[in-house]
This record gives C-alpha cells, structure tokens and sequence, in this order.
C-alpha cells in the first residue's frame, strides 16, 4: 500500500527562515499521529505552504496535486470561516469543492454532519458556534469532499476534557475506512484518536525523535533520544553492555552530532552521563520519548 506520507530532506520556510529542515521519514500505518512538528509540516502536507527544498508526498502524490484529485481532504486548525454561512452551507460548500454537483453536494454534507452529530447545528451560524461544533464542522466539510485520505490538525487542542473526549470518539467513528494522519503538538495517549492509531512519528526540529506504535512509545517511560558528540559507537557499545536497548537504527555515517534513542532499562540518566565520559563522549541533550503524550 502507498505509503500515507512521506517527507524526503524536506525544508519549509516561515518568515524566510527554515522551520524544518532536513526532515525525512516515512510512515506505514493507516492511522497515523504526527506528533511534535512545527504548524509548518501540516501546512506542506496540506499543500498549504510551499516547499523550499525537498519534498512531501501524501498518498504518494504532491499535496496540491493529491487535493486537486480528491485524494486527500484537509481539516486545519481553527481556520478562518465564514462567519455568515451556517455549518451546513459550510459543509456543502466544501463538498462542492471536492467536484459533486449541487444535489450530490448536499447529500455528502449532510451525511458528514450526521457522522458528528451536527445536525441539530445545522443551522447555526459559524459565528456563533461554540469551539467544540467549529472543529467538528471543518472535519465534517473535510469528509464532505469524498477523500479517502485526511490530513488532520490537532482538532482536540485547548478543548476541556468534557468536550475534548466526545469530539475524539466522533472523529474516529465517523472516519470510519478513511485513512488519515493527525497532527498535533502532543495528544493523551487515552484519547480515541491516540487509542486508534496504529501508528505514530515523533519529530523535534527537524529530526525524528522515535517512530512506532503509539502505545508501545508511550510506555517506553525508560526511552530517551539524545543528541550526542565524540566517539559513538563507543558510547553506544558501553551502555548497551550494561543492558540498554537500542531503540532505532544508527547511520554508522552519521555527521556529529549524532541522534541516538535508547531504552535505558536498568540505567539512569547518571550512568548515561558516567558512560558517556568514559567512552570520551558528550550528551548535548537528553530527552524522554513519551514527551509527545500526556
């Protein structure tokens, strides 16, 4: 199966600076949970801001090309609505723009919004709905397009847990077969989204931190990445000795410094530092992998 999405040395610009650059990786899951990138990756893969070197593929197409050919819907977060249209002329608009005539268009929206139980706000005006039926509507137009793909930003954020949590459940009901990849900075790990993830790429910068089962990452409460300088290999060789695991390939031609993500098993972050410095390396930065869910 084409992989949901893929980023090859990728750099995007904000404001004339990068804020990625270099990323690669390559996901395999269906459902799949970016978590830790720049608002910068969702937009490049939403086709929503240029690439200025490298590239994203969704679906294995380029973004503009996979939105164009309705392969691929986006739901951002909290993006600027027409304060005039309700969430049903919202919906429908949005399936319209996924190439369905006008009957076609209001039969996909307004199935999208039972999906998410929008139709008693069917009628209400974007302007004064409440947060919770706003993330649900730009969801709902998303899958009013017909895609079989969605790119999802973070739809949960800020909400209270009594809302946050039903908006979850729906989402992952109502997207059903889809595939879909959800962005966002960090997520519970007991939201319906995380629980229906079958997989999940942790990125800090422009690197990825660990890339895997979302519940196996999490639990890895002994799972560090770390960014380190001088002999390596010798670094590596000592602690894995002493019983940590080695979490993720290391490129034995890796410029310095280098990232290594270990499970540290019986270890702690003081033994880390004692065998680093016998091994004549330095650790510039240690960080927890489970950091991505609260």
């Amino acid at each position: 199966m084409t992989s949901l999405l893929m980023t090859s040395a990728l750099r995007v610009d904000v404001g004339g600076h990068p804020a990625i650059d270099g990323l690669s990786f390559e996901t395999t899951g269906g459902w799949v949970l970016v978590l830790g990138a720049s608002r910068a990756l969702f937009q490049a893969a939403a086709g929503l801001r240029p690439s200025a070197r490298g590239e994203v593929r969704v679906e294995g197409a380029l973004p503009g090309d996979a939105v164009a050919d309705g392969v691929c819907a986006v739901a951002p977060l909290d993006p600027p609505l027409p304060p005039r249209w309700t969430v049903a002329q919202y919906a429908t608009w949005s399936a319209r723009l996924g190439g369905n005539r006008s009957a076609a268009a209001r039969a996909m929206a307004a199935e999208a919004l039972s999906l998410l139980r929008l139709e008693p706000h069917a009628r209400t005006g974007l302007a004064r709905a409440p947060l919770a039926v706003r993330r649900a509507a730009v969801v709902a137009a998303a899958i009013a397009t017909g895609s079989r793909t969605l790119l999802v930003e973070d739809p949960i954020s800020g909400l209270p847990d009594e809302a946050a949590r039903p908006l979850a459940r729906l989402i992952v009901k109502a997207l059903g077969e889809r595939r879909a990849a959800f962005f966002a900075g960090r997520i519970p790990l007991d939201s319906p989204i995380a629980l229906a993830a079958d997989e999940a790429v942790v990125i800090d910068g422009s690197a990825v931190d660990v890339q895997g089962d979302p519940a196996e990452i999490a639990s890895r409460e002994r799972g560090f990445a770390m960014q380190i300088m001088g002999d390596v290999h010798a670094f590596v060789r000592s602690v894995t000795e002493r019983g940590a695991r080695l979490l993720a390939p290391m490129d034995a031609e890796a410029s310095l410094p280098a990232q290594v993500t270990l499970e540290l098993g019986a270890l702690d972050t003081r033994d880390v530092m004692a065998l680093a410095l016998a091994s004549d390396a330095v650790v510039l930065e240690l960080r927890p992998l489970a950091r991505a869910f609260a």
